[in-house]
């Protein structure tokens, strides 16, 4: 694997002690042959979010998706998720087309017919030889997870098992129990602005008092602090003011407390490369990016409640008016890195995380197969 194009002095400082480090140099945010770099090592290269398995489900038991820049076909049953190579292996020809949804029996190449069962092996070869070795000749399978009800998948099938990818996340999600809760809610943006600029925001709130006056309503923003621990994954907590008993515009909850849940904190952790959750005390919330420019990131937002939950309108509301106001901020960052006047800033006393997350990148631009791989 090759390193990314990136200047080697720009690494060098980002890789530099806490306190003396900078942010990535702007070309990590501005050139196209990055990203397309990033599709390949960052993207396929590790374990990408493709959201959650019920989302998928309820279209089809086949979907064609493209995983940072390889074609993926995705098979969901009750029997679990798999994840193929979406290339025939008769001539090549793609299974589905880029973004095509079906539900059937078999998957089935539309060239020459040949068919293949929902877990990869070769079903049917029209017109081969009666000695034909059909065994040999299954669909390339690919490493697919699902974890809490999401989906994750190794398109290179190179990266490091997921639970090494995790680390000792799972034990702080798992308290909120994500797997049985449903999606109540679901919002998508298009955020002009580079994957890696909303996952800074993300990850600090050093502009909070600034932008949020109704986060900061409801929790201080100095207040919490950040987790250092194994795995491909950062993030940190809050906590909620004394009157307030989750996030919203009122601070009410008009959920379901979560049993399990911490109820006077917030965790925000982001799951390398491209999934952000926020565990509240009542509610799950989810950011799943995907880079479709090195300037333009679709971003979906998704809420989980307990079944019960009729009305998630509550927290639906705070975090539309708290994520409009982080993509205004975002897409400012990403006009700024674009002059030719930027250079790479230093980081505040309480950027730690930021600090995890930009050395993290840096030493997978220097060595993605040793950063991110087996």
């Amino acid at each position: 694997m090759t390193a990314a194009p990136l200047p080697a002095d720009g690494l060098d400082a980002a890789l530099r002690p806490f306190g003396t480090s900078r942010m990535l140099p702007a070309q990590a945010y501005t050139d196209p042959a990055v990203l397309a770099w990033e599709r390949r090592h960052l993207f396929a290269g590790s374990w990408t979010c493709l959201g959650r398995r019920t989302q998928l489900a309820e279209h089809g038991n086949q979907h064609a998706v493209t995983v940072g820049d390889v074609a993926v076909v995705v098979t969901v049953t009750d029997a679990g998720v798999r994840a193929f190579a979406n290339v025939c292996r008769h001539r090549g020809h793609e299974l589905l087309s880029a973004g095509g949804v079906c539900e059937r029996r078999a998957l089935v190449c539309p060239y020459h017919g040949w068919s293949y069962d929902l877990d990869g092996a070769l079903r049917s070869a029209p017109r081969m030889p009666d000695d034909f070795p059909a065994r040999q000749f299954g669909l390339a399978e690919l490493p697919a997870v699902d974890w809490h009800g999401w989906v994750f998948v190794n398109a290179s099938g190179t990266a490091m098992p997921f639970e090494e990818h995790l680390g000792g996340l799972d034990r702080l999600v798992a308290p909120y129990a994500p797997g049985k809760l449903t999606v109540k809610a679901v919002h998508r943006y298009e955020v002009a602005a580079n994957w890696k600029v909303i996952a800074e925001n993300y990850h600090e709130c050093y502009h909070c008092p600034l932008i949020h006056p109704e986060l900061c309503a409801v929790t201080p923003p100095n207040s919490g602090d950040n987790w250092h621990e194994p795995g491909h994954w950062l993030g940190g907590s809050m906590e909620l003011r004394e009157h307030a008993e989750t996030m919203s515009l009122d601070g009410r909850s008009r959920g379901v407390m979560l049993d399990g849940a911490d109820p006077r904190t917030v965790r925000y952790l982001g799951v390398f490369p491209n999934v952000l959750l926020s565990l509240h005390p009542d509610y799950v919330m989810a950011h799943r990016m995907t880079p479709v420019a090195v300037d333009r990131t679709q971003v979906e937002c998704l809420w989980l409640f307990d079944d019960t939950v009729t009305d998630p309108s509550y927290a639906v509301d705070f975090w539309d008016v708290t994520n409009r106001q982080d993509w205004a901020a975002c897409e400012s960052v990403q006009r700024g890195l674009a002059s030719p006047h930027y250079t790479a800033g230093p980081l505040a006393p309480n950027e730690t995380a930021i600090y995890d997350w930009v050395t993290l990148l840096a030493r997978a631009y220097r060595d993605p197969a040793g950063v991110l791989g087996r």
